[in-house]
């Protein structure tokens, strides 16, 4: 048997199609691109298997993680955050709820979402009953409003249904009106009773950007005052690591663990929203792609959890806007780094803290569709 292989690089993501001949018949193993696919597939594929017959998801698809061997699941039943998550992966990887092989599980989940959001108080930020879930204790109480409403609002005006349009709308509304009642002083959302709470705080903040280019009202001062927090936040120490660094560095980046990609993640991504942005904050951004070089600062924590892949979904997202060579290398390693510690049942399960399987993989799989088209917007709201 002889076998021959041929490389390209594209989008820095070596890509190697090898060509097995065997008896005079070529066949082709998959290429890297194919191996992001199976991983997608094997993925959605779990997550499907678990969902809820309400249509949510909990922690762990409903059993003890296998990473942490002494953790038990820190909740149980199903909720708005993990859920949110899992509906974020079917919808980018081309599902709608009127089309693709998940359609109805996605409409599931959008059902689960909605009846939560609905019949959640106006007043106060919570749109769930559920406390305690281990994605809130990390990201913070309310993390299920903020992956709600970025969720509702990449969904609004493409339910294919005009009623069901009309209840996702007033939903994100609500969720919009809670998010901009409850800001911080400081601008954020980094309350109280979270580990990274920083990441809740961007998550925040992309909801309202997104909601405002669908046409729903947002109140500017909040997005001038998250904007002002974020410059400030630039200004502070990004020494700490999380892991013993300077505990006053580590204290004054408290909303992100003291680590730093969680912190510089989320200012990469808003700081670079638009073009007169990035022209602003052309040195911040600079100084950030220059850590993303730096394998200790882009592993994080130390290990890869939750707040890693969240972390370097902001990254992709901002470095996607312009491309070029440090998009290229994020991208390919990226993807690699993913691929490599997808488990068996096609799942993927934080090493710390985030460990859930649902979570996780919801948000791994984002991670390796984070260079595909994906449009969630109508061509004149397209970013300038």
């Amino acid at each position: 048997m002889r076998s021959q292989q041929f490389k390209i690089f594209t989008g820095g993501l070596a890509i190697a199609s090898v060509l097995m001949v065997t008896g005079g018949r070529a066949e082709k193993v998959p290429s890297n691109n194919d191996a992001v696919q199976l991983a997608v597939d094997k993925g959605l594929k779990w997550l499907v298997s678990v969902q809820g017959s309400d249509g949510g998801w909990g922690q762990d698809g409903g059993a003890t993680s296998y990473i942490r061997q002494n953790e038990r699941l820190e909740s149980s039943g199903n909720d708005v955050a993990n859920t949110a998550v899992a509906a974020e992966a079917l919808l980018h990887a081309g599902n709608t709820p009127s089309s693709g092989p998940y359609k109805e599980s996605l409409r599931r989940a959008i059902t689960f979402i909605l009846q939560n959001t609905e019949r959640s108080p106006a007043e106060g930020l919570a749109i769930t009953d559920l406390k305690g879930t281990q994605i809130q204790r990390k990201l913070g109480p309310y993390i299920d409003t903020f992956l709600t409403s970025k969720l509702l609002a990449e969904l609004d005006g493409r339910m294919g249904d005009p009623q069901l349009n009309a209840r996702v709308r007033k939903s994100l509304e609500k969720c919009v009106a809670k998010i901009e009642k409850n800001q911080m002083k400081d601008g954020s959302w980094n309350l109280a009773g979270g580990w990274a709470p920083i990441l809740g705080t961007s998550m925040a903040s992309q909801s309202l950007d997104l909601a405002k280019r669908k046409g729903v009202a947002v109140n500017e001062t909040v997005v001038a005052n998250v904007d002002k927090y974020t410059v400030n936040s630039a200004a502070q120490p990004t020494t700490g690591t999380g892991r013993g660094g300077d505990s006053r560095a580590a204290e004054a980046m408290a909303p992100a663990a003291g680590v730093p990609l969680y912190k510089s993640a989320q200012e990469l991504e808003q700081l670079s929203r638009t073009e007169k942005d990035r022209a602003k904050n052309q040195g911040r951004i600079a100084e950030i792609n220059g850590q993303l070089a730096d394998a200790r600062f882009s592993t994080g924590f130390g290990s890869i959890g939750g707040e890693e892949f969240f972390s370097y979904l902001n990254v992709s997202e901002s470095l996607r806007r312009t491309g070029g060579p440090v998009w290229d290398k994020w991208n390919g390693e990226t993807k690699n780094k993913i691929l490599k510690t997808q488990n068996d049942d096609g799942t993927w399960a934080g090493h710390h803290c985030i460990t859930g399987r649902v979570a996780v993989t919801g948000a791994a799989i984002l991670n390796l569709l984070a260079d595909r088209d994906y449009e969630v917007l109508p061509t004149s709201a397209k970013r300038k």
